[in-house]
C-alpha cells in the first residue's frame, strides 16, 4: 500500500490536488478537513473560538489517524497496486507526533506556493473564510508568517517538495511519476 500525504498552507492545492491524484491513482481519497468537520459537527471557525486552538489541534491529530486507519481498507487500482491520498490541514505538522505519522506511514509530498499567490488564491476562494484568522493581521501578512514558521516543518516532513504554482494537472502528473517511479 502507498499512502501519499499532501501537506502545504491552506491555498496550496492540497483537496483539488489530492481528489485528481486519487482518481488518476485509484485510490482511496481522505481530507483531515472533511474528516475533521465531520468529527466536530460544527465549523471549524466556530469550534476555534469556543474551545481555542490546542484543543482543535487535538481534534486534528485524530482527524489524521481516521484517515490514515480508513484507507487500510482501499482495493487495488488500474496498475495492480493500492494507493490512499490523504490531504492535510494547514497545521497539520504543527505537531511531532502528525509529523512522525507522516514519515511512518506514508511519503509526504509539501506543495510548495509562494505567498502572494497563495493570497490571490484565498482572496478567490469564498471557502478561505471556514478557517479562523491565525494572526489578526491582513492575508498576505498573514500567510508570510505563518510560510515563515512553519517552512522547515513543511520541508523537513516531506519526501518531495514540488512547486505547486501550476496547472493541477502537471502537478499530479508528477506525483504519479514520482510514486510509480519509486517502486513502492
Amino acid at each position: 500500500m502507498t499512502r501519499l500525504f499532501l501537506i502545504g498552507p491552506r491555498g496550496c492545492g492540497k483537496t483539488s490536488i489530492g481528489i485528481m491524484l486519487a482518481r488518476q491513482l485509484g485510490a482511496g481519497f481522505w481530507d483531515t478537513d472533511l474528516v475533521l468537520g465531520e468529527m466536530l459537527g460544527e465549523s471549524i471557525a466556530s469550534f476555534v473560538a469556543r474551545e481555542g486552538w490546542d484543543r482543535f489541534r487535538d481534534v486534528e491529530h485524530k482527524a489524521l489517524c481516521t484517515a490514515i486507519e480508513a484507507g487500510e481498507d482501499v482495493t487495488p487500482g488500474p496498475d495492480g497496486r493500492r494507493y490512499a491520498v490523504v490531504s492535510t490541514g494547514g497545521g497539520i505538522v504543527l505537531r511531532a507526533e502528525n509529523r512522525a505519522l507522516l514519515q511512518e506511514k506514508g511519503q509526504t509530498i509539501y506543495l510548495e506556493v509562494p505567498a502572494p499567490v497563495l493570497a490571490r488564491r484565498l482572496e478567490r476562494n469564498p471557502g478561505s473564510a471556514q478557517r479562523p484568522s491565525l494572526t489578526g493581521k491582513g492575508i498576505l501578512e498573514e500567510i508570510a508568517d505563518v510560510l515563515a514558521a512553519r517552512e522547515a516543518l513543511y520541508r523537513g516532513s516531506a519526501r518531495y517538495v514540488l512547486d505547486a504554482d501550476r496547472r493541477p494537472e502537471d502537478i499530479c502528473a508528477t506525483i504519479v511519476n514520482l510514486v510509480r517511479g519509486a517502486g513502492q
